[in-house]
């Protein structure tokens, strides 16, 4: 489990494609991998992974990342050099500040809309009709692995209001027109509707 606050970003050093998976290789500020141990989840642009190998000392940590993970999400689009989100797991006493994220990616959106002056910066995405219901205004969403607000919904997507704080510590600084963004939907949202809705079909059968 996370909170949705992105500690840093990382960098991408080492993409090495081996049968059914791909194994990335990041380096990363050694205080961010104190007291790492192989097998620890570690949120990469919000998306939940393993750490299988790492060198504290030197900085870097390795993923690897199934097939099912690089369609469903844009980890398969990453190249080297490239900087991603990172977030160690949520531990006993931690401040969450943010809202608890799973790092279970249920879709990507799409970048449609960019403006930025500066002091702020809206973006607006579109995403797949499916998933709207559980798109909230003001409810919470995780975006590239970011605990953020939801702006003004529409019929095919959302918007997004950043602070430069925002901005500046996570990758949405550098999103581009187009780009491919990981979303993970607020849990508790999805599963209340869910739950209303399958209650009102059952009434409306046993009507």
């Amino acid at each position: 489990m996370f909170t949705g606050i992105v500690q840093t970003k990382a960098l991408v050093t080492e993409i090495n494609d081996q049968e059914q998976f791909r194994r990335l290789t990041l380096s990363v500020d050694a205080k961010f991998l104190a007291q790492l141990t192989r097998g620890a989840s570690i949120a990469i642009n919000g998306v939940c992974l393993t750490a299988t190998d790492f060198d504290s000392g030197a900085g870097w940590v390795c993923f690897d990342v199934i097939a099912e993970t690089l369609a469903k999400t844009n980890l398969g689009q990453v190249k080297p050099e490239q900087k991603v989100n990172f977030e160690r797991s949520l531990t006993f006493g931690s401040e969450i500040g943010g809202h608890i994220v799973s790092g279970h990616i249920q879709t990507t959106a799409t970048l449609v809309e960019l403006v930025k002056d500066s002091h702020n910066c809206f973006m607006r995405l579109a995403v797949a009709a499916e998933f709207m219901p559980y798109i909230l205004s003001k409810g919470f969403i995780a975006v590239e692995g970011c605990s953020l607000t939801v702006g003004e919904v529409h019929a095919d997507g959302f918007n997004l209001h950043l602070i430069p704080e925002t901005l500046a510590i996570t990758t949405l600084g550098d999103m581009q027109l187009g780009d491919s963004i990981n979303i993970e939907l607020d849990q508790q949202t999805q599963t209340i509707i869910k739950t209303v809705e399958r209650i009102m079909a059952q009434r409306y059968l046993q009507v």
